[in-house]
């Protein structure tokens, strides 16, 4: 567990780098105070926000569904303030996510890019992973219905089908596409062997994965391949879940209907020996005259040209602060001062268990 006395070596090793003694010094920006145009990010054949909206806890995850007008006043703020990139699922509620979504999005719906999943279904009150690909055209309809659309923007199989060979999806897509039912496809938390096989047969927009200052492992395999074959990316929890942004101290408790209080990594021992990362990214932050909030979900936009993060949350005022995180300009010299303290910092806990864990990276 590392202790505060670790934590003051791994800025003191950031900051000889930095040639600046004992802690990292970086420019300042006014982030708190500057309203900023939102940037765009081209996701394959898709332009989209450079921050796009996770709609999930809206009605999903984090205890009890939030009151409907009030998460559709939301994302109308969002859209007002310059996001176009919505993100839901049909396992979400299960499907009262994409309905309330449907209806948010209606009265500009033509002018924002819509992404929903399918492949994960409720059966007997546990989720089960299936790319049947009866059930994905039954999940598409399903979809398009509640959606209040008659095409989805970018279409992802939430989590591969081990059963079910990717290129038979990815051919499925294409068929989608010619109908005029999606118009680009994705993939989430896909290994890259399937990433390569799908693409090959069907190109794919984007790829979603949860990365974040406490998750950096896309950066090994995942993030060059994307490079390589021109494949956005669309990092979820970027904010880690709020813990990032510092809202809740090494005592938090999570309720058993919010689904953190199933994850390792929220357990009390690892939040606490978590902590020290929250210190640095505050400490960044005072520096930056900026919020934890807005440093992580700068960080993650500075990586690459072709990242597109997905953050949620359904309060008016965290929605603006988060938005202002485009104000903030890190330097390279800024990312690798910060990106030496991460690689001093042991992140405890892993963030899935069971048979979540299994899911990912097929």
């Amino acid at each position: 567990m590392r202790n505060r006395r670790e934590f003051l070596k791994t800025l003191a090793l950031t900051g000889a780098i930095m040639g600046a003694g004992a802690m990292p010094v970086f420019a300042q920006s006014n982030a708190k105070n500057k309203g900023v145009a939102m940037k765009s990010v081209q996701l394959g054949k898709l332009k989209v926000s450079q921050l796009g909206l996770g709609c999930m806890g809206m009605s999903y995850g984090y205890g009890k569904a939030k009151d409907e007008n009030t998460m559709i006043d939301l994302i109308h703020k969002a859209y007002d303030l310059g996001i176009t990139f919505f993100d839901t699922a049909e396992v979400y509620g299960p499907y009262t996510n994409e309905t309330l979504v449907g209806k948010a999005l209606k009265p500009f719906r033509d002018k924002v890019v819509l992404a929903t999943k399918f492949g994960i279904q409720i059966e007997n009150g546990k989720q089960v992973v299936t790319s049947n690909l009866r059930q994905i055209r039954l999940s598409l309809e399903g979809s398009l219905k509640r959606l209040q659309t008659d095409c989805v923007d970018l279409y992802y199989q939430h989590r591969v089908d081990p059963n079910v060979p990717v290129a038979e999806v990815a051919a499925l897509m294409q068929e989608f596409v010619k109908e005029g039912k999606i118009l680009a496809w994705g993939m989430s938390e896909a290994g890259v062997e399937s990433i390569k096989k799908a693409h090959a047969v069907f190109p794919l927009s984007a790829v979603q994965s949860e990365y974040s200052m406490w998750w950096r492992e896309p950066e090994k395999e995942l993030l060059p391949l994307l490079q390589s074959l021109g494949i956005g990316f669309v990092p979820f929890s970027p904010l880690g879940k709020g813990f990032l942004a510092g809202k809740f101290d090494k005592n938090a408790t999570f309720a058993s209907d919010d689904f953190r209080s199933k994850v390792p990594r929220f357990q009390k021992e690892n939040l606490e020996a978590n902590m020290v990362l929250v210190e640095l990214i505050t400490d960044i932050a005072r520096q930056k005259n900026a919020t934890a909030a807005q440093i992580a979900l700068a960080w993650v936009c500075a990586q690459k040209p072709f990242i597109a993060p997905i953050f949620g949350t359904t309060n008016a005022s965290r929605l603006e602060e988060n938005l202002q995180s485009s104000a903030i300009a890190l330097s390279g010299e800024d990312l690798r001062a910060i990106n030496t303290a991460l690689d001093k910092i042991t992140i405890m806990g892993d963030r899935y268990s069971g048979e979540a864990a299994k899911r990912v990276g097929k």
